[in-house]
C-alpha cells in the first residue's frame, strides 16, 4: 500500500504534464486545476472567487461524489463552503451517516454502535490564516485527485472515509492578501526577501475582516466565521481534524506528534493516533528527502485551536505547519541560500492532506470504536475530580453563559431549590460550605461533552510543562464574571427549566406613561440598551450611588430614562424606550414619581446625564492589529454604536477636538506618540477630552510628564544580596529560565472600588486575565486606583515567580484626571479576543460613564 501511495503522490506531482486526451475520457473526466485556472498552480496566488468556481467545476463533474454545502458569509460577504467527499454509495446516503456518526456520540438517539459499513468522518480545513495562502492552492490539486474516477486508490479511500473539505476558512484575510501579493509583485517574482513583495503592510492577511485570529476563536465562537462553521461542525462530530498552516520561511515542515504540554484530557487513545499519522506522514516525506520536524513548538493545551477544540470534542486533532507565510510570496531566498517556492510548499500540503485521508482510511474501524468510547467514557464515567459545575447570577447576566453552552451542545439544567453543600468556591479559590439558589445554573459531566465540560469549566488546568504556546487559564466563571462552585459528587433533581422568580413583579412594566423607566447596569445587554438610546438621541441619566425606587433596590450605574428632558420625542418616547429594551433584550421597571425612598431622588446632582460621544480609535503601524480588532470588534457589532478609526500614520494631522474619547489599542507608540504628539493629545484631554490607553499605550505613558502613572522601582535592598554567581547560567536552561518572568495568560483577582464609574455594574473584585507583568506604583493625588492586586491575588494558570513578586501591589485599572479631561489607564485588556465577556461593561464603563 506504502508503494502504492507513493506512485499516487508522485503522480498527483506531475499533473501539469498530464494529458487528457484518452478517447471518451477527455469529456468526463473533470479539468486539472492548470487547465481550469489557465496558469500553472504554484505560479500565482489563486482569487477565492477563482478557487470556488474550480470546486464548483469539480462537483459539476462528479455529482456522484462532490457536493458542495454552503455554510454561511463571513463579514465581507464571501461564501463559506465545504466540500462533501465520498464514494457514490454513501453520497447517497450522507445524511444518515452523518446521524449514525451523532448517535455514535449520544447525542442523537439510535444505537451506539458502529455499523460494519460505516465510515470514519474527516474534516480537513484549509486556509484559516489567510495570508497562509499555500494551503487553499493544495486542496485544489486534492479535490482533483479526489473527483477523479481514474484515480482508484483516492476511490478505495473514499469507501471508507467521508471527507468534508474546506477550501478556505478565512476568505477576508486570503482575499486581502492575494489582492495585495498580486499588486506588488514582480515580473519575475523577486526572491530577495528584502523586496517589497516579501514585507506585506499592517495589518496583513492573517485575519478576519474585524482582525481577530480564527485559529484562536474556536472554542469561543466570537466571530461569524466561527460560529457558521462550528454549527455545522458540530452536526458531523469527524473522528479526524486537520488544520492546515505556514510558519516562517526558514523552517521546514511539521506534522504530529504534538509537543508537549498535552492537555490532561488529551486521552490515550488520541496521543497514540497522533503518532500513527505521524508515521504516515513521515514516511511519504522520508521518500521524498523533504525535511521536516515533529514534537517541538505546536502543543496540544489551550482549548481554541483547531487541533485542541476539535480533540475535546473527540477527534484527533491535528496541526500541519509549511515555511513560507504571507512573506514567502511565491519565490524567496531563506537565509541558507536556498529557495523557497509556491510549488514546493502546494506538493507537502498536498502530500500531507493525502498522507491523513490514507491514514484515516486504513484504521476506519479502530477510529469509529475509539470515538464510540470516547463519548460513552464521557456520558457514563467523567473524567476529572469534579461532577457538578454550578454559576450562580442574575438572568441578564446568566444568558450570554446559556447561549454560549447551547451553541457547545452542552447540556445543563437549573438547581431548583436552595440546597446547602460543600464544594470549591471559585471566588475563594478553596473548597468550603455553598449555598446554591434555585436559579442557579448546573451543568452535570454525566453527557456526551463532558470533557469539553471539564475543560471550560476547570478552575486551573493542569499543565504538565510551563513551555506552551498560548495562555494558560480561561474557565468560563472567571471569563463571564460569574460566582461559580465545583462539586465532586453529581447533582440530582436538577430542573430542565428556571424557576419562576419568587415575589417579583412585574406591574411597574405596564404604566402607559411612567415618570421615568430604570435599567440596571451589570450585563452586556445593558451597554448596547444605552448605545441604542444615545444613537437615537434618547437622553440618558447615570446614578453615581445606589437608591432605592417602587421597592427595588438599584445599584450605583444604574441607567435613568426620564420623561423630563426628552419631550423632544413627544408621543414616541414610551414605544421608542421600550422598543429598544425590547431589541437587545434588557429589562426596564417603569416607576412613577422621581422620589427615592432610599438613596438620592432621580433628580439629584448625583444622577449625571450620559453624553453622546464621539469616538476615536487608533489603528495603522505601530497598533497590535488584534487588539485593535477587538476594540472594532467591540464598537461595531457587539454595542452597536459608531467609531471612527484613525490611522497611525496621519494621526499627527487629526483635529482631535472633534472627538470626545480616543482609544489606544495595545502596541508599540515610539513613533506614535512622539514628544510633539504627546503635548498635542495632552493639550486635548485638559481641554476635556477621555483618552482610554489599553496595555502598550498605558506602559508608553508611564513616567511621562504630566501622566500620574509610574513604574514600580526595582528592589535595592534585593539588588545588593543578590547572588554573585547569578550570571552564570547554562545555555541550554535560557529558555525555560526567562518564563520566569512570564504571565502565560493567568487570571488574578483583582480588587474593585466599585463607587467609581469605571467599576460600575461590578462587586467587590474583577477577574482579570493577565498576560504581562505588571508592574505600576498606585497613582497619587488627583487620580484613582480603580482596580488593584494587593498581596497574593494570583488565582490560576501560569505565572512565572519573577512575574509573580511584579505582580503584587501594582494597579491594573486607574482613572486620571488631567484639567478639564481624563485619562483611563486599563493595564488588562477587558475585550481580549472577544471572549473574557466580564471586561465589557467595564470598557463601556470607560468610553460612556467615566469623567460625566
Amino acid at each position: 500500500m506504502i508503494q502504492r501511495f507513493t506512485r499516487l503522490l508522485k503522480a498527483g506531482l506531475l499533473l501539469v504534464s498530464l494529458s487528457t486526451a484518452s478517447t471518451g475520457f477527455a469529456q468526463q473526466a473533470p479539468l486539472t486545476p492548470e487547465q481550469f485556472l489557465g496558469y500553472p498552480l504554484g505560479s500565482r496566488f489563486t482569487s477565492h472567487e477563482s478557487l470556488l468556481r474550480y470546486v464548483a467545476h469539480l462537483a459539476q463533474q462528479a455529482p456522484d461524489r462532490l457536493r458542495i454545502q454552503p455554510y454561511g458569509k463571513t463579514y465581507e460577504g464571501r461564501t463559506l463552503e465545504v466540500v462533501q467527499v465520498a464514494s457514490a454509495r454513501n453520497l447517497q446516503r450522507l445524511d444518515d451517516i452523518r446521524r449514525q456518526n451523532l448517535q455514535l456520540a449520544g447525542l442523537e438517539k439510535g444505537a451506539a454502535t458502529p455499523t460494519a459499513d460505516q465510515p470514519a468522518v474527516v474534516w480537513l480545513s484549509y486556509n484559516i490564516h489567510g495570508n497562509e495562502a499555500v494551503s487553499s492552492e493544495a486542496v485544489m490539486r486534492v479535490l482533483y485527485d479526489l473527483s477523479n474516477a481514474q484515480n482508484k486508490d483516492a476511490q478505495q479511500w473514499l469507501e471508507h472515509v467521508v471527507l468534508l473539505i474546506d477550501p478556505c476558512v478565512n476568505p477576508d484575510g486570503r482575499e486581502r492578501y492575494v489582492q495585495w501579493y498580486g499588486q506588488k509583485a514582480g515580473t519575475p517574482t523577486n526572491v530577495s526577501p528584502l523586496s517589497w513583495e516579501h514585507r506585506e503592510p499592517w495589518p496583513g492577511g492573517r485575519f478576519n475582516h474585524y482582525l481577530f485570529d480564527l485559529n484562536r476563536d474556536w472554542a469561543w465562537q466570537t466571530q461569524q466565521e466561527s460560529r457558521q462553521r462550528v454549527q455545522l461542525y458540530n452536526q458531523w462530530l469527524p473522528q479526524v481534524h486537520a488544520d492546515f498552516h505556514e510558519m516562517g520561511i526558514d523552517d521546514p515542515y511539521y506534522f504530529s506528534p504534538a509537543a508537549k504540554p498535552y492537555h490532561e484530557d488529551i486521552t490515550d487513545w488520541q496521543r497514540k493516533f497522533q503518532g500513527t499519522i505521524g508515521e504516515y506522514n513521515r514516511k511519504v516525506f522520508d521518500q521524498n528527502n523533504w525535511l521536516y520536524f515533529t514534537r517541538e513548538t505546536f502543543d496540544l493545551f489551550y482549548p481554541s485551536y483547531g487541533d485542541t477544540w476539535p480533540s475535546f470534542n473527540g477527534a484527533i486533532g491535528m496541526t500541519y505547519e509549511q515555511g513560507g507565510s504571507g512573506r514567502a510570496g511565491v519565490r524567496v531566498t531563506k537565509s541558507d541560500g536556498d529557495t523557497l517556492t509556491l510549488v514546493q510548499r502546494i506538493d507537502h500540503h498536498y502530500a500531507a492532506s493525502l498522507a491523513t485521508i490514507r491514514a484515516a482510511a486504513d484504521n476506519q474501524k479502530p477510529l469509529l470504536r475509539e470515538f464510540t468510547k470516547y463519548y460513552t467514557d464521557a456520558r457514563t464515567k467523567p473524567r476529572g475530580t469534579y461532577k457538578t459545575f454550578v454559576v450562580s447570577g442574575s438572568d441578564d447576566q446568566l444568558r450570554p453563559l446559556t447561549d454560549y453552552l447551547r451553541r457547545q451542545q452542552i447540556e445543563f439544567g437549573y438547581v431548583g431549590k436552595q440546597r446547602k453543600l460543600r464544594g470549591f468556591d471559585y471566588a475563594t479559590g478553596q473548597a468550603g460550605s455553598l449555598t446554591l439558589k434555585p436559579t442557579d445554573v448546573v451543568v452535570s459531566m454525566y453527557q456526551p461533552k463532558s470533557t469539553l465540560v471539564k475543560v471550560l469549566f476547570e478552575p486551573s488546568p493542569a499543565l504538565e510543562d510551563s513551555l506552551t504556546y498560548d495562555i494558560t487559564a480561561w474557565a468560563l466563571p472567571y471569563a463571564y464574571g460569574l460566582q461559580g462552585y465545583a462539586l465532586k459528587e453529581r447533582l440530582s433533581g436538577v430542573s430542565s427549566q428556571p424557576p419562576a422568580p419568587a415575589g417579583k413583579t412585574r406591574q411597574q412594566a405596564v404604566i402607559e406613561k411612567p415618570y421615568a423607566y430604570i435599567a440596571r447596569w451589570n450585563s452586556s445587554r445593558d451597554a448596547r440598551l444605552l448605545a441604542a438610546l444615545l444613537q437615537r438621541q434618547v437622553r440618558v441619566r447615570v446614578a453615581q450611588k445606589g437608591f432605592e425606587a417602587g421597592e427595588q433596590q438599584f445599584q450605583s450605574g444604574t441607567l435613568v430614562i426620564p420623561r423630563t428632558g426628552n419631550e423632544a420625542l413627544g408621543s414616541r418616547f414610551d414605544a421608542l424606550v421600550r422598543a429598544m429594551a425590547d431589541s437587545v433584550g434588557a429589562e426596564l421597571t417603569a416607576v412613577q414619581s422621581g422620589f427615592s425612598t432610599q438613596g438620592y431622588d432621580i433628580g439629584s446632582g448625583y444622577v449625571h446625564s450620559v453624553g453622546r460621544p464621539n469616538v476615536a480609535v487608533l489603528a495603522g503601524a505601530g497598533i497590535t492589529p488584534t487588539a485593535f480588532g477587538e476594540v472594532w470588534h467591540f464598537f461595531e457589532q457587539q454595542l452597536g454604536y459608531p467609531v471612527t478609526v484613525i490611522g497611525s500614520d496621519y494621526f499627527a494631522s487629526v483635529p482631535l477636538g472633534k472627538f470626545d474619547v480616543l482609544v489606544l489599542p495595545d502596541g508599540d507608540y515610539t513613533n506614535i506618540l512622539t514628544e510633539k504628539q504627546l503635548e498635542n493629545v495632552k493639550t486635548w484631554v485638559r481641554g476635556g477630552g477621555r483618552l482610554i490607553a489599553l496595555e502598550g499605550a498605558m506602559s508608553h505613558l508611564a513616567g511621562k510628564k504630566d501622566f500620574a502613572l509610574k513604574v514600580k522601582s526595582a528592589d535595592s535592598a534585593k539588588t545588593k544580596k543578590a547572588d554573585p554567581y547569578r550570571l552564570l547560567r547554562r545555555y541550554a536552561d535560557a529558555e525555560r529560565e526567562a518564563i520566569g518572568e512570564q504571565v502565560q495568560g493567568s487570571v488574578y483577582r483583582v480588587r474593585l472600588d466599585n463607587s467609581h464609574p469605571l467599576a460600575f455594574g461590578y462587586g467587590n473584585t474583577y477577574y482579570a486575565l493577565v498576560r504581562n507583568p505588571l508592574n505600576y506604583q498606585f497613582l497619587g493625588e488627583g487620580s484613582w486606583n480603580v482596580g488593584v492586586l494587593k498581596k497574593n491575588e494570583y488565582t490560576a494558570g501560569f505565572a512565572g515567580s519573577g512575574a509573580r513578586r511584579k505582580l503584587n501591589d501594582t494597579v491594573v485599572l486607574a482613572h486620571q484626571e488631567m484639567g478639564r479631561g481624563h485619562v483611563v489607564y486599563l493595564a488588562d485588556n477587558p475585550l481580549f479576543r472577544g471572549f473574557w465577556q466580564a471586561g465589557k461593561l467595564m470598557f463601556t464603563n470607560a468610553v460612556f460613564l467615566v469623567g460625566q
